[in-house]
């Protein structure tokens, strides 16, 4: 027994199957190819935003629009989202299931009490005071200890594979969080933007219906023909048709926020957002890829499932060897209950035992194969989570530099247009134009300006993209909250 417990102590440290290394960080220091295109537009200054390789991430990142009505609705939503309260219950029990795997490592000991009537017919009686013809009884009290020696690690892999799926939790809330800030930033760019657009659409067709009006003056009287007409109620019925579109996009996207923040649709208070009310970010902090996959929550669950899975080969390589064991007892035997603390016998046992698998048609073997299968699909898997933050990042960052080009290219149009619109009302202030071609001028500048809008939109919806796709600075702020 001494010499068992000798080997135990030297190979203590010692665990069959591979050791996990954390995968090394991509081999490149950029996102974007090289490119020789030269850009089709300069964009002016105003338009481009300053990315800044190697700086950090802030945790509230949405501040960065500098809106504080923007700030208020994520930290509502974050209070009172049911996805983080459920992500960050799964953790809890997941780190339960840590402590429940790391009490095996720890000898067990149990108390005992036993009580037993026994009896026989024929000559052969009971033997024993306590008893009373053919009868008798026989109680017990005592405790009992056993203890596996682990020898060859499988229960510490098997902690170490608990302990790795807990942290893939732990990122799966991470996830939950940064996808959820995201969304609501979202939505509320959708209301903004929507309802801008509903403003510009409804000055669309207010010139519309002027213009119809007027052409079908001009038609009574014979100075146009009717495809004049035709054409400008063809034109007031397409804008027209844009409205319906527009509210149902308004209204949804108002339901999708309040069920992010955990109310349902008919008990949250609409919020009217203005696009004036953000700005976009000017400086924007860019990691780099080393460190974008320790930081983004989806490549680091991709992580934690590989580390899972090698765990898993040790657990299933310890099955093959000695399952060695130690146990202990000591009790209190007596014939009648009162006498186990007065006239009592002691037994007492100590032992220990060895399992080796001899044969099990070849079920153990399939089992470190198919373990290690599964590793090498979660290395795999790895590498393509991997390769696919890396294209978002890179997605992201060509939509904000050609958002610069036509940011560019849409200001001046609506410039021009609105020159244009200027000069119409000056022309016809002093009867040198007619009200049609006032009424043209301002459609052109409404068409230009709401252009524009969708354009300084885009900017924020993939400056949002870019900023959540690099992480979202979740690890700055405290995520996890006690849910017992």
């Amino acid at each position: 027994m001494i010499g068992v417990a000798a080997a135990a102590s030297v190979l203590a440290s010692c665990a069959v199957g591979p050791n996990f290394h954390q995968p090394n960080p991509p081999d490149t220091s950029g996102y974007l190819h090289p490119s020789s295109d030269t850009a089709p537009v300069q964009p002016q200054a105003q338009d481009v935003q300053n990315i800044s390789p190697g700086t950090e991430l802030a945790g509230e990142w949405w501040q960065l629009f500098h809106s504080a009505q923007l700030d208020e609705v994520v930290r509502t939503a974050i209070a009172a989202s049911p996805t983080l309260v459920a992500a960050n219950a799964t953790l809890a029990g997941a780190r339960e299931e840590v402590t429940v795997a790391r009490g095996a490592l720890l000898p067990s000991l149990n108390a005992t009490a036993d009580a037993q009537r026994s009896g026989g017919t024929g000559a052969v009686r009971a033997p024993g005071n306590g008893g009373t013809g053919g009868t008798a009884n026989l109680y017990s009290i005592g405790l009992s200890t056993s203890y596996n020696l682990d020898i060859f690690g499988g229960t510490r892999r098997a902690v170490e594979q608990q302990q790795a799926l807990a942290d893939f939790q732990r990122d799966e809330l991470a996830a939950a969080y940064l996808t959820l800030t995201g969304s609501v930033v979202n939505e509320v760019l959708t209301i903004a933007s929507t309802r801008l657009q509903i403003t510009t659409t409804e000055d669309l067709i207010a010139s519309d219906r002027k213009n119809l009006a007027l052409t079908q003056r001009a038609f009574d009287v014979g100075i146009v023909p009717r495809s004049d007409v035709l054409t400008a109620d063809t034109q007031l019925a397409a804008d027209l048709s844009q409205l319906p579109s527009l509210h149902k996009q308004l209204d949804q996207a108002y339901d999708a926020l309040a069920v992010l923040s955990g109310r349902a649709p008919s008990e949250w208070q609409v919020q009217p957002f203005d696009i004036d009310q953000f700005t976009p970010p000017r400086d924007i902090p860019l990691s780099l890829p080393a460190r974008l996959v320790r930081q983004r929550p989806d490549v680091l669950a991709a992580e934690m499932q590989l580390h899972a899975a090698s765990a898993a080969i040790g657990v299933a390589v310890a099955q093959e060897f000695p399952d060695i064991s130690l146990s202990a007892s000591v009790s209190r035997e007596a014939l009648r209950a009162a006498d186990l603390f007065h006239q009592f016998g002691t037994p007492w046992a100590v032992g220990g035992s060895l399992t080796q698998p001899l044969f099990k048609g070849g079920a153990l073997r399939a089992q470190v194969r198919a373990a290690r299968d599964a590793f090498k699909a979660e290395a795999a898997t790895y590498q393509a989570v991997v390769l696919e933050a890396l294209g978002q990042v890179a997605g992201d960052l060509w939509a904000l530099q050609y958002d610069a080009q036509i940011l560019t290219v849409d200001r001046h149009s609506m410039d021009v247009a609105l020159e244009a619109l200027k000069l119409q009302q000056q022309s016809y202030s002093v009867g040198t134009t007619t009200v049609l071609n006032l009424i043209a001028a301002e459609r052109t500048y409404a068409q230009a300006r709401l252009s524009y809008v969708n354009a300084r939109v885009q900017q924020f919806t993939d400056s949002a993209s870019l900023l959540t796709a690099l992480g979202g600075g979740w690890w700055h702020d405290k995520i996890e909250a006690s849910v017992h």
